[in-house]
């Protein structure tokens, strides 16, 4: 028996897919644009609901949304028909996905919506479908060809209801003006989260956790400064600028050769290594291990820009902060 040519298939479902994707085009007219603002302006939550792969489909689009701070969930039309009819809002917006727009599944919820005049967009192949006759914006999705060489499993036809959701999306998301800082938000955890950290999200801020010093200080001072902060440097303050940096490890060797009442200016390294506070923590943690330290002085963006010899400090950014938010 002859083995299938499955990399022949395999380009073969990602050309007709492909192809058909392109009938995308139909679907961004004037209802797109009517479905974009309803969802901008809605004042409640966006409620995504299908049966069957267009359901699969709108749990994803939920998804997208509510990560894009757009208050969204999914709701199966077959639980809402026993009792889950009570999730939905008169300030709601539905977004229902049905292929034939016609399932016996959605008619309970779109009678429902109907009933308390609830807005509905709804995206189904048949125009003549209860599904767009009980919509207040129409999604009249094209015919496809779907990848199976029956023309029948889901394929080409999710897809196209899929991109159609990621459309919509990022729309909302220039309406919104929505940036990086806001992404980041809803985003804590993950890789996605990580990345978008900044030096100010995650080092320490409050004065009495930082280690600053006066210049006058001597050595014993600095010392008890230092063991009570538990970072293992202190920072050499003057006129509230920062002169200087010195870590334990100077103080140990330096009393070799100094008495405890010596000034603690002695011992201090001039001239930090410091930090803007927009600056990645991802970049931060590089320069960490080029120059091998464990903490960097935190400064404004402009101090840093400029290069300020003599700034003052907005934070202290250690290791352990860096390992504790997953940044590797």
């Amino acid at each position: 028996m002859t083995k299938p040519n499955y990399i022949k298939i395999a380009k073969q479902v990602a050309k007709i897919e492909i192809l058909e994707l392109k009938k995308i085009n139909k679907l961004l007219n004037s209802s797109f644009i009517k479905a974009v603002d309803l969802i901008g302006n809605c004042k409640g939550k966006i409620i995504c609901a299908g049966v069957g792969k267009s359901g699969i489909i709108a749990r994803k689009i939920s998804a997208t949304l509510s990560s894009v701070g757009i208050s969204s969930f999914f709701l199966n039309p077959s639980e809402a028909n026993h009792g889950d009819l009570g999730q939905i809002d008169k300030r709601d917006t539905l977004l229902v996905f049905s292929y034939s727009g016609n399932t016996s599944e959605i008619l309970n919820m779109l009678k429902y919506a109907n009933r308390f005049n609830i807005k509905i967009i709804g995206m189904s192949s048949k125009v003549d479908s209860l599904l767009l006759k009980a919509s207040d914006i129409k999604i009249l999705l094209p015919k496809v060809k779907e990848a199976d060489p029956n023309n029948l499993v889901p394929t080409s036809s999710t897809s196209l209801q899929l991109l159609f959701g990621d459309c919509l999306a990022i729309c909302l998301m220039n309406k919104m003006k929505f940036t990086k800082e806001k992404f980041k938000i809803y985003h804590p955890g993950g890789n996605i989260g990580q990345t978008l950290l900044l030096v100010k999200d995650i080092m320490i801020r409050e004065r009495n956790k930082i280690p600053l010093i006066n210049f006058n200080s001597n050595i014993v001072t600095a010392v008890k400064t230092i063991s009570k902060k538990d970072l293992g440097i202190g920072i050499i303050i003057k006129n509230k600028f920062v002169i200087g940096i010195v870590t334990d490890g100077d103080i140990r060797r330096g009393t070799k050769n100094y008495s405890k009442k010596t000034k603690i200016t002695v011992l201090m390294s001039k001239k930090p290594l410091y930090i803007g506070e927009n600056t990645s923590a991802a970049k931060a943690l590089s320069i960490m291990n080029e120059k091998k330290i464990t903490s960097l002085i935190v400064s404004s963006d402009s101090d840093y820009k400029k290069h300020k010899v003599f700034f003052k400090p907005k934070g202290i950014l250690h290791i352990h902060s860096l390992l504790k938010y997953g940044i590797k």
